[in-house]
């Protein structure tokens, strides 16, 4: 019998073991240990060994004539064979040789045939240095009680001569009380330490300051250009720029649609009329012939005619009645091979009905036999009029969405001009296409792309041609500049001239240094006053950062202030970073510098 060897090597760990057993094609599995390999000393190791034997249905044979391996093999009861052509037994083991677990995992075999278990090494170890701290400490304590007796023979010696002096009883008491000494000595340290980050660290005070701003309505008549060079903010002349954006969509969507993919059912139809001397009718292919809603049509052309005088084509024709007797009316028959125009079981007729219609002028038609042959294989299609709903479900719901990526590609740097929004789509791509299969698993689908647009205006012209307008005084400034409207705006060529309206907010020209030169060193109450005296402010509120802090720090980084405009109803309005500080450096009191220079100062 076939048999898979497997040459265990050195470094191999019983995991790789394993994996190796497991991955064996053969039934058989001959595993052949290497002179030194510690995974076959442990009886754990054996019979995890067997146990993968057991799990993936093969048969393991240890080749050794190690005694120890033998010996675990036997309590594990594992085939041994001496060699790789010698036949497999299972060796005995007497009861007192059986190997003890915890011993086998704990030993460690040395290269000079000696073992000593990792427990017997660490124990020596600590065992030595043991009795060096003991022999260090009572060498220590030794000199301690000689130096203590020198002191005391001499102590009186110095009383006589000093008994006004109190250091070396302090000293002494020190000397005695090394250890409460120490720890007293570390209280005080502590105690100073946190009396200087309490007092000179960690105070610090965020301030929060409302604004309330008044609101002004704004309309000039101004221009466009499309040549940057010719724009005047203080003229009212602008460059209208159009920001733009291409967006590839697609939406899924339910075809609706049935096409029946089976066979079309056929028969014979047999046409009759009647028809006077040189009458004709005739049935051309593909006219259609109708019985009860299911339409055929002809697959070949029939002519009835009738000349008067051929009485052999009219079924008729044996009912005359004297030799000199003139058939004035034929009856003639034709045949007609139709196919039903759709596919489908519904086609087929076993009887024969009567009640068959068609353009031709028949007196009667007849199904011969049968119509059979139909056949059924209803299929999903995909219809014009999904395509066409999904198109519309396409544009309307992404309309805002599109909008809101246009905007974010813009940035802070101009003002949006939103009523010039437009959006455009381009022609749509069914896959699969109208009137095609849906196939099992796919989702049909529409792909376009959108291209949305607006105009927009440079900010820092803008607000230049409305702060030269608005005619603000000293003290005051411009928070924001919202509802930008242009009126016609799709209609406005360069040059016209239009109206521009907009909103605004005013409100105190105040920055954060200035704030914290009035307050810095002051007490909270006089802080919160000094700040509700500057026009403007509606309210200022104070946070320490401890609840022992009863003054603003003298350290500007130590305060941060944060101001929040609102409108005449209270309606918080979101600035920029521009309108919340000035240009004479006030970000050097932002709370990301007070932050790190706070962590600095910590540190320090």
């Amino acid at each position: 019998m076939n048999k898979d060897v497997i040459y265990v090597e050195p470094e191999d760990d019983i995991t790789d073991i394993i994996l190796k057993i497991e991955n064996a094609k053969e039934k058989i599995v001959a595993l052949v240990p290497p002179k030194k390999a510690g995974v076959f000393r442990s009886v754990v190791n054996i019979k995890l060994i067997a146990k993968a034997g057991v799990t993936s249905d093969k048969t393991v044979v240890l080749v050794t004539v190690d005694p120890s391996i033998l010996k675990l093999a036997a309590a594990t009861k594992l085939p041994v064979a001496k060699d790789l052509n010698s036949a497999p037994t299972v060796p005995t083991l007497n009861p007192e040789e059986t190997p003890d677990e915890e011993e086998e995992d704990e030993l460690v075999e040395e290269e000079d045939g000696t073992v000593e278990t990792e427990e017997d090494t660490k124990e020596s170890e600590s065992s030595k240095s043991d009795k060096a701290a003991k022999k260090e400490a009572k060498e220590a304590e030794a000199e301690e009680e000689e130096k203590e007796e020198e002191e005391e023979e001499e102590a009186p010696k110095k009383k006589e001569k000093k008994p006004k002096k109190k250091k070396g009883r302090l000293l002494g008491w020190i000397k005695l009380h090394k250890i409460l000494s120490t720890c007293i000595g570390v209280g005080i340290l502590a105690l100073i330490g946190l009396l200087v980050w309490m007092l000179f660290i960690a105070p610090a005070v965020d301030i929060v300051v409302d604004i309330k701003t008044d609101k002004k309505n704004f309309s000039e008549n101004v221009t466009f250009t499309d040549k940057i060079e010719e724009e005047d903010a203080k003229e009212g002349k602008f460059y209208l720029e159009q920001k733009k954006i291409e967006i590839p969509q697609e939406v899924e969507f339910k075809a609706t649609g049935q096409k029946n993919l089976g066979e079309r059912a056929h028969g014979t139809l047999t046409i009759i009329s009647t028809l006077y001397p040189n009458d004709m009718i005739q049935v051309s292919a593909g006219d259609i012939f109708t019985y009860d809603g299911l339409s055929y049509s002809a697959d070949n052309t029939v002519t009835l005619r009738y000349d008067g005088e051929d009485t052999s084509v009219c079924q008729n024709a044996d009912k005359n009645v004297s030799s000199d007797y003139t058939l004035k009316r034929c009856i003639i028959y034709g045949k007609v091979n139709v196919t039903a125009t759709q596919a489908g079981t519904k086609y087929n007729l076993s009887s024969k009905p009567n009640g068959w219609s068609t353009i031709a002028r028949l007196d009667e038609i007849k199904l011969e036999g049968s119509m059979a042959g139909g056949t059924d294989n209803i299929i999903t299609v995909v219809q014009q009029i999904d395509i066409e709903n999904a198109k519309n479900e396409l544009v309307g719901a992404k309309e805002e969405e599109n909008k809101n990526k246009l905007y974010e590609t813009i940035g802070d740097n101009y003002y949006i001009i939103d009523s010039s929004f437009e959006q455009n789509t381009s022609e749509t791509v069914a896959t699969p296409a109208a009137d095609e299969e849906v196939k099992e698993g796919v989702k049909p689908s529409i792909k376009t792309t959108t291209t949305v647009s607006v105009y927009v205006i440079d900010k820092v012209k803008l607000e230049e041609f409305i702060n030269n307008k608005a005619n603000l005084e000293d003290d005051q400034k411009i928070y924001d500049i919202k509802d930008i409207y242009v009126e016609n705006i799709s209609h406005v060529a360069v040059g016209a001239t239009t109206k521009l309206k907009a909103q605004y907010f005013i409100g105190p020209k105040i920055t954060e240094s200035e704030v914290v030169d009035k307050v810095k060193g002051k007490g909270m109450g006089d802080a919160q006053r000094e700040i509700r005296d500057i026009y403007g402010v509606s309210d200022v509120h104070i946070n320490p950062s401890y609840s022992w802090v009863v003054m603003i720090p003298n350290n500007s980084n130590k305060v941060s202030v944060k101001f929040e405009v609102k409108d005449q109803d209270g309606n918080e309005i979101k600035t920029d970073e521009e309108a919340e500080s000035t240009d004479e450096g006030s970000e050097g009191g932002s709370d990301e510098k007070t932050d790190e220079e706070s962590k600095k100062d910590e540190k320090e």
